[in-house]
């Protein structure tokens, strides 16, 4: 069977960091749904881009779908306002925990780790990283600078141009080491060292 990840979109979202994970994990034969936090499944990124959305919250919490038994990971992109936009939905707030809790894989990336995941406290004690300048608002993690920080199921990313790398992270979690290397071979990545 394959394993599920859901993805939230909320107006502003940086478009790389949405759609290069939800891409290669596709890719990869992992089922992604992406879930608009709005009324509508159209979604505008940060540069305009327009996205339409699987599906509403609102319609998975009326099917049950928003709790961690329906997935094997979450994972949001950054951008402004979008990473605020999604911090202030409880919806995202509460499967974020969930996920943390079952011990399943929960992942942000850019503005996210800090803005979403740091008020939630999913970051204290955790090695993370985030956009360059937003590490200095979280308390009680460990950051660094690289382009990907994995600490158990905490995946999380520094912004667009290591969207890629993110993505590949989530695959050797979600998939294992050797599909996560024919993903990057597929695409002409040359993957981070460390990341696969």
């Amino acid at each position: 069977m394959a394993k599920k990840a859901i993805v939230f979109l909320a107006e502003g979202f940086e478009e790389v960091e949405a759609l290069t994970p939800i891409d290669y994990l596709r890719r990869a034969g992992i089922a992604v749904t992406t879930s608009s936090i709005t009324s509508s499944r159209t979604v505008t990124g940060a540069r305009g881009v327009p996205v339409v959305a699987d599906t509403l919250v609102e319609e998975l919490a009326g099917r049950g779908k928003l709790t961690a038994a329906a997935w094997d990971a979450v994972f949001i992109p950054g951008g402004m306002p979008g990473a605020s936009n999604l911090a202030a939905c409880s919806a995202v707030g509460s499967l974020f925990r969930e996920m943390a809790a079952a011990g399943k894989i929960f992942a942000a990336i850019c503005a996210s780790p800090a803005v979403v995941l740091a008020p939630l406290g999913l970051l204290d004690g955790k090695n993370f990283t985030c956009f360059p300048g937003l590490e200095g608002t979280v308390k009680g993690g460990k950051h660094s600078t690289e382009k990907v920080v994995i600490d158990g199921s905490l995946v999380t990313s520094r912004g667009p141009g290591t969207a890629a790398d993110f993505a590949l992270a989530l695959i050797e979690k979600l998939a294992g080491s050797p599909e996560a290397k024919k993903i990057a071979a597929d695409t002409l990545l040359e993957p981070a060292a460390g990341s696969v």
